[in-house]
């Protein structure tokens, strides 16, 4: 089988154990940058032209789309869903992940438990948003934001108050939601291949930060999911309609939170902290597709 891995870099960690995985399964892979792939549309004769030549034979495609770049990637995978290619990530699958709001209405719509949540589109009662996610201290979110970044705590109302409409001011779209003390500056990444948890972390933010994103710092452990926190994080995969997906969820009184569904979640992380090999369970999820 020949898979092709779309990733900006060919020496990212999750590119090279996906491309190591592959190639023990005795598949060919080549990993093409999607960016410079050319998208050529003609009636029934969907093809990318890549490299000076076009792209032939791909059996499977592995989507690694980072957040900057979601309108162009999302736009290489449905060419390749088009010229009859499988792909371990769908298009729509992975605009639905990239919006945030969307991903939480749709994930609201199928009884998957959240963290209170207010959208509005620049709202002047910026007292009702606070309390309607149970007041300070709230998180207060971009909805572009990745990684961690665009995301703040506000510690009173004053402060929420004062960032929102900062934020409004600048015509930044946010979200506000709850937080969830009890968490403790930790989240859950549960890591699901084909409706299956195949990993899963506990993230502790470092000392003073309530993000536990690992690049900010963070530090990871292998975590034993109770019940209720795997089949939400499936719940959530499955709701998106992903595949392949990191599923970030808050521990709280309430039960399992989640946060958001990753359409793109790294290997690294989570093959360090549980030792298991992730890379390989997504080349077995697209043997039994292809």
């Amino acid at each position: 089988m020949k898979i092709a891995i779309l990733s900006r870099n060919a020496n990212l960690y999750s590119t090279r154990r996906l491309v190591e995985a592959a190639e023990k399964r005795k598949h060919e892979v080549i990993v093409i940058d999607h960016l410079k792939c050319i998208i050529e549309l003609e009636k029934k004769k969907p093809r990318i032209f890549y490299n000076g030549t076009y792209i032939e034979d791909i059996d499977a495609i592995i989507p690694r789309i980072g957040a900057s770049v979601t309108f162009y990637g999302t736009a290489v995978v449905r060419q390749f869903e088009m010229m009859g290619v499988f792909s371990s990530v769908k298009s729509q699958s992975l605009v639905n992940s990239r919006d945030k709001l969307r991903s939480l209405q749709i994930m609201a719509r199928a009884g998957v438990g959240l963290p209170k949540t207010v959208f509005t589109n620049y709202a002047k009662d910026v007292n009702h948003i606070i309390d309607s996610v149970g007041g300070a201290p709230l998180i207060i979110k971009l909805l572009e934001g990745t990684q961690g970044l665009g995301v703040v705590l506000a510690e009173t109302k004053n402060a929420a108050s004062s960032v929102i409409e900062a934020f409004n001011g600048l015509k930044a779209r946010v979200i506000a939601q709850e937080f969830v003390k009890e968490a403790g500056g930790a989240d859950i990444r549960v890591f699901i291949v084909d409706g299956h948890v195949v990993g899963a972390m506990k993230r502790q933010g470092k000392k003073g930060e309530f993000r536990s994103n690992l690049h900010r710092g963070g530090s990871a452990e292998v975590i034993e999911l109770s019940d209720e926190e795997e089949l939400t994080a499936i719940k959530a995969a499955k709701a998106i309609g992903l595949g392949v997906a990191g599923v970030d969820m808050l521990q709280s009184d309430k039960g399992p939170l989640v946060l958001e569904v990753n359409s793109s979640p790294g290997l690294e992380g989570i093959e360090i902290a549980t030792k298991n090999d992730i890379a390989r369970q997504i080349i077995k999820y697209i043997e039994r597709n292809v």
